[in-house]
């Protein structure tokens, strides 16, 4: 596995019975175990691989409010809060580090698009600061390109994934929840379309809620049970420099061709955005049409697509079995596709290009990922009609590490039936199947 994430043990005893099972120990799964912890339940966390494994340990760490979806915008502002406060509670640095997000560009189409979305954003109570050429070019010493504008977020923040999940974890575990790696859940225990408990390769677990954080095999598991959850896994890749100077005063900063983050170890986790790979499976061929809308936004046309062995194995085939029998998810541990050369290649191109500066940077290391992607960009957080006691938090459309915290609260307030922190309703399952168009995708 080229990315490195911080070791968490297992639990020491195997449960029987717990108020609650979730599903995916990714950054949604821990911060959810985390949250109902604190609110005095009994959890199970089961992974079937390792804690951050997959997608929570692969993304680009940005902690970011800026751009994002209005319907995400909420949940977006409630998790830095919630990351500025989580390390302290638990006593573990997570990396987060609140220095701001730049970014800049030279497309006046781009820059009008910032600017009607900050005078949205400025109606929810979020504010940042529209810049001009020369304000951009002085937040950005040293970049070669002339920049028409830009955007600045102060509080825009960013997070070291391969510590920060794994200390989430940490601190789950110090509040009683049974931490179970290398094990599957293979299905649901479901009886009178009311939760029982979840079926797991060691046997089964009793609990009268589950909530299902399994990044992108989510949607499988939820077939199993004639729950239909359109997801489409977008494969993505980005890659880390070895540690080199510190050009920018800032945490995170997007340019046209690349965006990049300060790592901690003194490097740069640097990424081409908006390309991506699409497998050709059933599960995406069941769900095209839920995609038309995004396929017809600009983000699609970076979108390349391929015929290969995913089509029978993995989180997009299709196939039965039963709970007695080796299920797809202890045949796959971790998702661990190879990174699209090329991306890597071009990732590192651009980022000299704009930084002279960076001439030496040099790959340390680079990575392949599955992103679980809604059809509209926005995740699922939400119970589920035909199954009391489901709650799924999917479908975070490569925004799942940022918002992690916060979707980890409000997906334990559903479970525990609370007033939720957010208005929920845009991120109801429901949306998909109560004749509700689905809207087309503008921001990421």
């Amino acid at each position: 596995m080229p990315v490195q994430v911080d070791t968490v043990q297992n639990s020491p005893a195997f449960p029987k019975e717990v108020d609650v099972v979730v599903i995916g120990a990714g950054i949604i799964g821990v911060c959810t175990a985390y949250e109902l912890a604190k609110r005095g339940r009994s959890v199970a966390l089961i992974e079937k691989g390792i804690v951050a494994g997959e997608q929570s340990s692969r993304n680009w760490g940005w902690v970011r409010q800026q751009n994002r979806d209005l319907h995400e915008l909420s949940l977006a502002m409630l998790s830095v809060k919630r990351w500025s406060e989580i390390g302290g509670e638990i006593g573990r640095d997570l990396g987060f580090r609140q220095e701001g997000s730049l970014s800049c560009t030279d497309d006046p189409a781009v820059l009008a698009k910032w600017e009607s979305w900050q005078k949205s954003a400025a109606e929810k109570g979020y504010h940042s600061e529209v810049l001009t050429g020369d304000q951009a070019k002085a937040r950005s010493p040293g970049t070669t390109t002339r920049w028409i504008g830009g955007v600045w977020s102060p509080t825009g923040s960013r997070a070291e994934p391969s510590m920060a999940v794994p200390a989430i974890a940490e601190g789950a575990k110090a509040l009683g929840v049974s931490l179970q790696q290398n094990c599957a859940v293979r299905g649901l225990e479901i009886a009178n379309s009311t939760i029982r408990g979840v079926w797991t390769e060691r046997g089964l677990i009793r609990a009268s809620s589950v909530v299902a954080a399994g990044g992108a095999w989510t949607s499988r598991l939820c077939r199993r049970h004639g729950i239909d959850l359109p997801i489409a896994n977008i494969g993505a890749t980005a890659m880390r420099t070895k540690p080199i100077e510190n050009v920018l005063p800032v945490g995170t900063f997007g340019a046209p061709g690349f965006a990049m983050r300060r790592r901690v170890d003194g490097g740069y986790t640097v990424a081409v955005p908006g390309y991506g790979t699409l497998n050709i499976a059933p599960q995406s061929l069941r769900y095209a049409t839920r995609f038309y809308q995004m396929y017809r936004a600009k983000i699609a046309k970076k979108i390349s697509y391929r015929l290969n062995s995913s089509f029978w194995n993995g989180p997009e085939a299709a196939g039965s079995w039963h709970n007695d029998e080796i299920s797809p998810f202890e045949k796959i541990r971790v998702l661990d596709p190879a990174p699209e050369r090329s991306l890597v290649d071009l990732a590192l191109v651009n980022l000299k290009k704009e930084f002279p500066a960076l001439h030496g940077a040099e790959i340390a290391g680079a990575w392949g990922s599955f992103i679980d992607t809604a059809p509209d960009l926005v995740p699922v957080i939400s119970t589920v009609d035909t199954v009391s006691g489901l709650v799924i938090a999917s479908g975070f459309s490569g925004h799942g590490f940022g918002i992690g915290t916060g979707s980890g609260l409000l997906a334990s307030q559903l479970v525990a039936g609370e007033t939720p922190c957010v208005d929920p309703t845009a991120y109801r399952l429901s949306r998909f199947s109560d004749g509700s168009a689905i809207r087309r995708p503008e921001m990421m």
